[in-house]
């Protein structure tokens, strides 16, 4: 298994209001990806809120993908873009390649 980052990067400077409507689809979506075991750690930047990261733990990067693309917040456009980068993990409990 291997790990995989989503980052997103938020359209708006004032993301916290205007996801409210969309808020409890989404957790609902994180977790139920956490609860598979997919989503390991995800949350939002902080002191700028512009952005969040979302940790994977996976054979490929095709489950954070798909997890991005059925995001209520990605559906509704708050965000402008995200990326899906794999993470090579070393040291630490957990890590996927430990030295």
């Amino acid at each position: 298994m291997r790990h995989f980052l989503l980052l997103y990067r938020f359209r708006y400077a004032d993301h916290a209001e205007r996801r409210v409507p969309y808020r409890g689809a989404h957790l609902a979506h994180a977790q139920a990806a956490a609860e598979r075991g997919e989503l390991l750690l995800g949350g939002a930047l902080e002191d700028p809120m512009d952005g969040a990261v979302l940790l994977f733990r996976a054979e490929g990067p095709e489950g954070a993908r798909a997890f991005a693309e059925a995001d209520p917040y990605v559906q509704a456009g708050l965000v402008e873009s995200w990326e899906v980068r794999g993470w090579t993990t070393v040291v630490g409990e957990g890590a996927a390649q430990r030295v």
